[in-house]
């Protein structure tokens, strides 16, 4: 079901979505190896992500208001409800993966003295 959603985003959806590998990324090398310098990107990124998250959700929204504002089709409940769903999807994708990279942070700065 989760699929269905991510194959049918757009191109911007996909691109914020894709964002959050970084932190993620950066996440995990720096609870392989913690160095000051990695965990002074990890501020940025997250907010790169978390940008982009609300950008991909905002892009979703002001396609299907564009759709009810149209009005060459009916829009009924059902369709703007899927559309609204499909728009949040970004963000807890974004949001998702920076819990992850922050867990593994906090898993690096464990393991520091």
């Amino acid at each position: 079901m989760f699929l269905d959603v991510v194959t049918n985003a757009s191109l911007v959806a996909l691109l914020s979505m894709a964002v959050g590998i970084l932190p993620l990324g950066l996440g995990v090398a720096y609870a392989v190896r913690p160095t000051d310098a990695r965990l002074a990107l990890m501020r940025p990124v997250s907010l790169a992500t978390l940008f982009a998250g609300l950008c991909g959700s905002l892009s979703g929204l002001i396609n299907v208001l564009r759709l009810a504002g149209m009005g060459e089709a009916a829009l009924d409940s059902k369709l703007a409800a899927l559309g609204l769903a499909e728009a949040l999807v970004p963000l807890f994708v974004g949001a998702g993966l920076l819990t992850v990279a922050w867990l593994c942070v906090a898993l690096g700065l464990r393991s520091q003295p």
